[in-house]
Parts: C-alpha cells; sequence; structure tokens
C-alpha cells in the first residue's frame, strides 16, 4: 500500500479516475490525519455531548466517498475534508439550536470559534455565518480561514493549495481576521488590520 504525499497523491487520482477501491485503500493511509482534525473539533466538548469524533469521522467518510470531486493531491483531500467536517459541525449545530430554541447569543473570537467546535452550537452557527459573507466578499480570504483554523494545515500546505505564497497567506489571513474580529464582535468596534 504506497502512503506519503507521492501515494497519497496517486491513490487520489485512480479514485477520482473512477476507481472506489483506490479511496478505500487511502483510508488507512489518511486515518490518522483525519482524526487529529476531528479530534481539534472536540477540544473544547462538553461532557455528554451527542455527536463523537468517530461518528464525525464516519460521516464524514461517507459524504467524501459519494462526492464527485477531481482530487489534485494530498491538500486538496484534506481542504474538502476540512471543509465536509465543518459542514457536518454547522448542520449538527444548527439542529441543536433548533431544539433549544432561543437562548443568548455570545460574540466569540475566530480563535474561539476554532476551538468551540461542537460545545456551543449558536457560536459555531455564527462563525459559520461570517465565513459565509466573508467567502461572498473575498472566497480566497474564507478559504485561508478554513484550510488552517478547520483543516489543520500548516501557512506552507495552504499556500501550496491555494497557489500563492506564504507571504500572500500571511498577509491575507491578517486582513480575514480582522474582518471576522469585526464581524463576531457585531460591527461595533474599529479593528486594527
Amino acid at each position: 500500500m504506497p502512503d506519503g504525499p507521492k501515494g497519497i497523491t496517486q491513490l487520489l487520482h485512480q479514485s477520482s479516475g473512477g476507481n472506489k477501491q483506490a479511496f478505500d485503500q487511502l483510508i488507512p493511509i489518511v486515518y490518522d490525519q483525519l482524526h487529529k482534525m476531528a479530534s481539534r473539533y472536540f477540544a473544547a466538548e462538553r461532557p455528554g455531548h451527542t455527536l463523537r469524533t468517530t461518528a464525525l469521522l464516519n460521516e464524514a467518510y461517507l459524504k467524501l466517498v459519494e462526492s464527485d470531486v477531481a482530487w489534485t493531491d494530498r491538500v486538496h483531500f484534506f481542504a474538502v475534508a476540512a471543509r465536509v467536517m465543518r459542514q457536518i459541525l454547522v448542520d449538527h449545530a444548527r439542529t441543536q439550536t433548533r431544539e433549544k430554541r432561543g437562548g443568548d447569543v455570545e460574540k466569540i473570537s475566530l480563535e474561539q470559534g476554532a476551538e468551540v467546535g461542537v460545545q456551543a452550537p449558536a457560536q459555531l452557527l455564527d462563525l459559520d455565518r461570517a465565513l459565509r459573507r466573508l467567502s461572498e466578499r473575498d472566497p480566497r480570504k474564507s478559504e485561508i480561514v478554513e484550510l488552517l483554523f478547520f483543516g489543520g494545515l500548516t501557512y506552507e500546505e495552504a499556500a501550496a493549495a491555494l497557489e500563492i505564497s506564504p507571504a500572500t497567506l500571511h498577509r491575507e489571513l491578517k486582513m480575514a481576521k480582522a474582518w471576522l474580529y469585526k464581524e463576531l464582535a457585531g460591527g461595533s468596534r474599529e479593528v486594527e488590520a
């Protein structure tokens, strides 16, 4: 079984070419990284939460298997996996807030949002809405945040996935964080860029 970045990319290309067995071979190779990504979402989990790391991984796996993505490389795969996991958590948070019907909404920072995961569904929904608004204004900045904070990619990996320099990534991340801070704070405070 091939592993390493080249082996992963090879399996992804085979999977994109219609070889479903290639994707099944891929999962044991990338499982640890996917598990770390899922665990990051649950770092601040409250006791007795209904969604677990394994459940998130299983649901993400099913969505990834069913997706019709032309995989380019392992960074692309992990970026899509991060997006899928984030969407699963957002959907779960929506379900939780529908069940609770109301409550006080608390504004949070980007770093808190990335750490919050499933502990505070309303906060995750606020962050998701802010990221969607950012995506409408500047899709690349939104994607940078998603890759770094939700995907767990390094600056170099995220820059490679977006085909930009690490310096450009740092500059755009700084602007994205400032914009998101302002959004999450209710837009009432001026933010230094």
